[in-house]
């Protein structure tokens, strides 16, 4: 049986993820997989994402090693991957989306709404930090860095850390992958947070020349397993959410959210940027009917957008309440990844008119 050997960060959650990929690729191409760890700067190094350089940091040493011909697939959390295309190297796959949503996991079963004032929470995310405040301005935000279970035992309560803290806010994807959902005390509503761009899905990434013309029977039959483990719907939501966050030229320290949501002919895609002490949220919505038609159907050329600039209150407006659950026959002819990112930059540009910039480092820099 011939071998595909697939690279990974050493992280337990990387690790997960990337055997995740690892069976349903020997369950479609029939060859055995062989998991190559690789470890990165982010992995190294401690501090938050900004001071480390951003979320490139998990990615580098990955795409050194498939360049290099250490591996001959890439597995990344899609939010990590910088904007900007990597020369020589492809996105084969990116499979069905797990829950995007973040979740609070707090002391004593408390949900948000539930905590005391001047409660502690944990996050190392700019991001959720706003977004926090603005629906719950009287909680004390706590800057955190670790993997899930340093992060987990900061909570009080717990038997495996310090619980100098009453809550921490995490990814439920990452939870969901570890087997870890009994720590969630409460999934938080997109109308209260929005993701990061690309939460929740999984990137595959290889060498373009190996799709363009594989060197190897082996490698042929890759990226035929990869096409049939891309999930279009999926993919199409995430290049509109990483478009936005590629036009507003944000970096990981700016609290910027973004969810879509591909519901048979129709794109909807959320998107919100923040002050970072959550005083100003500018929350805006788009729907196009041009990103995704099926066969037969008339496009829209005039994307519908619904602006609404949220309160800080919590009470924010939106259509995205849970997680993408596209069936399966709804990836029908006409989707465009181009379209989807173009609805993206549309998005991004009614943030910049509305004033974005005031609130974040977003837009061009002069």
């Amino acid at each position: 049986m011939s071998v595909v050997r697939i690279g990974t960060r050493a992280s337990t959650l990387a690790r997960t993820q990337t055997g995740h990929v690892a069976d349903a690729l020997t369950r479609l191409g029939g060859f055995e997989v062989e998991t190559v760890h690789v470890r990165t700067e982010g992995d190294r190094l401690t501090g938050s994402l900004a001071t480390l350089g951003g979320t490139g940091v998990f990615v580098t040493a990955l795409r050194d090693a498939l360049l290099d011909g250490r591996c001959d697939v890439a597995v990344h959390s899609l939010k990590d991957l910088p904007t900007a295309p990597a020369p020589g190297l492809t996105i084969a796959a990116v499979p069905l989306r797990e829950d995007p949503r973040d979740v609070l996991c707090a002391r004593d079963g408390l949900r948000l709404h539930e905590l005391p004032a001047g409660a502690r929470v944990g996050t190392g995310s700019p991001r959720r930090a706003a977004q926090l405040l603005a629906a719950r301005p009287d909680l004390e935000v706590v800057d955190i860095r670790g993997n899930v279970d340093t992060r987990l035992g900061r909570v009080a309560g717990s038997s495996s850390g310090p619980g100098d803290l009453d809550a921490v806010v995490l990814a439920r994807a990452g939870l969901a992958r570890l087997g870890r959902l009994e720590a969630v005390t409460e999934a938080l509503d997109p109308h209260v947070m929005l993701p990061a761009p690309g939460q929740g899905a999984l990137a595959v990434e290889v060498r373009t020349a190996d799709l363009d013309d594989p060197p190897t029977p082996v490698l042929a039959a890759l990226a035929t397993a990869l096409a049939a483990l891309d999930h279009r719907p999926t993919r199409l939501a995430v290049a509109a959410e990483r478009a936005l966050l590629a036009r507003l030229e944000a970096g990981c320290a700016a609290p910027v959210g973004a969810l879509a949501l591909v519901d048979g002919p129709r794109l909807e895609l959320e998107a919100v940027v923040a002050r970072t002490d959550g005083t100003r949220l500018l929350r805006h919505g788009l729907t196009s009917t041009a990103v995704v038609v099926r066969e037969g159907a008339e496009p829209d050329d005039e994307p519908h957008d619904g602006p609404q600039d949220a309160p800080n209150d919590g009470a924010h407006g939106g259509t995205h309440s849970g997680p993408h659950d596209e069936p399966a026959g709804a990836a029908g002819g006409g989707h465009r990844e181009q379209d989807a990112a173009a609805a993206g930059a549309d998005l991004a540009d009614l943030l910049l008119e509305r004033g974005a910039a005031d609130l974040a480092p977003v837009g061009p820099r002069s």
